[in-house]
């Protein structure tokens, strides 16, 4: 039998159209279908979310995707994983959550790998989904593999829960033999038993293992399948095994299986591929063909990310699996060890001082009642300059008594001043505590005026205060406190010219 071209991946190929095609999962189905019906019925339900869990591959996606066929529901499917900053999730999501279809009958949102989100970098992403939920007029349907995290806690008290069990084998075999018959592929059922057995209930995992047997080899025999799928089956494989297993590939579907199973997400993987690409295809030809896939990937990629085309993802698999596997032509594999992606180790590196500058940026925020993105963008930049190229030092010291900063936030602005700044700021607290302690040691019978002075007629220590307060102003970009302070100054600067 011939071998078969390329083309679009099985899973998505014969993904169900409608909720009978959906494997097994009755009692998934039971739970969630009525729940649906409550929507369409104008009566929303108590819990206006539904948290679908369990093992990858068993039909969580499938299932709402043919619930959305036959009910004639517009699909907004998101994964949560890319879409979980609270910004993300309120643009996005909390939009889609308030409106209409235009020529559905309504809509449904499925946010994938919501256990993906992370309380400390998506600090806010939960709370914003919670608040969503509260108000949505939509129904919204999230997966999780693991829904007992810890962070999703709060998630769950708003969520109707609905488990999906890990596929049988009989299940599975029944799916691949009904592929194979609709593919035309000759199969021995000892065989598709052997696949469903190393997919350990993955029906995803089972399907790709069928179609790289199938177009591979044209047929599947229980010897063909035991030759490629000699290993037990593993999740994941390490990112030193992922890159031998594509630069090294003989077959186009080694090199996607180990893109597919890698244990680094797609973006992660492509870093490795584009630092070390260069130092194992060393012949020009080489190199451009693998960059040019490469390239082509990080198109798709993001298309899929940002645009919710997730259906490219098989189109990124192809290019960095077997796009660059198969890119070598002319030279050999270069003997140059794998090194680590320059990129990941410098945000690794700045990790800690990216961290002191989101503080930093927060604390600013809120007492200057402007945006973070503000302050990184036009504060920040003009407080490093005061705090490294002041010739006093006492005015930064002044700036970071009056805000608050801690020591790391002296540090990431001054510099290599930062031991200056910081005796700086002692030696104001010290003159502060000597100048309060007298007020403290005497109490006057009777209150005495404080002394005023001519211009202003202020007592002198509200002066000095004002005048303080106006200077950080000025240094933050703001106006000062008044107007006589700037013209002060104006004419100090005009007296000392003359």
């Amino acid at each position: 039998m011939r071998r078969r071209t390329r083309s679009l991946p099985w899973v998505i190929k014969y993904r169900p159209k409608r909720i009978d095609d959906v494997a097994n999962q009755d009692q998934a189905k039971k739970a969630i279908i009525p729940w649906i019906k409550k929507w369409l019925s104008g009566q929303p339900p108590d819990k206006k979310a539904a948290l679908l869990y369990g093992p990858p591959g068993v039909g969580k996606t499938s299932l709402i995707e043919a619930i959305a066929n036959e009910y004639d529901l517009e699909l907004l499917e998101l994964n949560a994983s890319d879409y979980r900053r609270r910004s993300d999730i309120e643009r996005i999501v909390g939009v889609a959550a308030k409106r209409r279809s235009l020529f559905k009958k309504g809509i449904i949102i499925l946010l994938d790998e919501v256990d993906g989100i992370n309380p400390r970098e998506d600090a806010g992403g939960i709370e914003a989904l919670i608040n969503i939920i509260k108000e949505t007029r939509n129904p919204i349907v999230m997966t999780a593999n693991d829904p007992w995290k810890d962070q999703l806690k709060p998630l769950r008290d708003h969520c109707l829960l609905v488990e999906f069990k890990p596929l049988s084998m009989t299940v599975i075999v029944g799916v691949l033999e009904r592929i194979c018959e609709a593919e035309g592929v000759y199969c021995e059922r000892e065989a598709l038993r052997y696949i469903a057995e190393q997919s350990q209930g993955d029906l995803r995992a089972a399907i790709n293992d069928l179609q790289a047997v199938a177009e591979g080899y044209g047929k599947v025999t229980i010897g063909i399948v035991r030759e490629v799928l000699r290993y037990r089956r593993e999740k994941t494989i390490d990112i030193w095994r992922t890159l031998n297993e594509i630069y090294y590939a003989r077959a186009a579907w080694q090199a996607k299986r180990a893109v597919t199973q890698s244990e680094k997400d797609y973006e992660e993987l492509l870093a490795w591929l584009n630092d070390n690409t260069p130092k194992k295809l060393v012949h020009p030809g080489d190199l451009y063909r693998a960059m040019d896939a490469l390239s082509r990937a990080t198109l798709f990629l993001s298309r899929a990310k940002y645009g919710g085309h997730w259906s490219l993802l098989s189109y990124v698999f192809d290019l960095m699996g077997p796009g660059v596997a198969f890119a070598r032509q002319e030279g050999e594999i270069g003997k140059a060890r794998y090194s680590y992606p320059e990129r990941i180790r410098l945000l690794a590196q700045t990790r800690q001082v990216r961290e002191v500058r989101e503080r930093l940026a927060e604390l600013l925020a809120s007492r200057l009642l402007v945006s973070k993105a503000t302050v990184k963008r036009e504060i920040i930049p003009l407080l490093i300059a005061v705090f490294r190229h002041a010739s006093d030092p006492t005015r930064p010291a002044e700036i970071a008594l009056s805000y608050g900063f801690t020591e790391e936030m002296i540090a990431y602005l001054a510099g290599t001043r930062k031991r200056e700044i910081l005796r700086a700021i002692e030696k104001l607290k010290k003159a502060r505590a000597e100048e309060a302690a007298p007020a403290r040691k005497t109490e006057p019978a009777e209150p005495v005026k404080a002394a005023r002075t001519p211009a202003t007629g202020k007592p002198r220590g509200e002066e000095k205060e004002t005048r303080r307060t106006a200077t950080l102003d000025w240094f933050l970009g703001g106006s000062p406190s008044g107007s006589g302070s700037s013209r002060g100054r104006g004419s100090r600067r005009r007296s000392r010219k003359r």
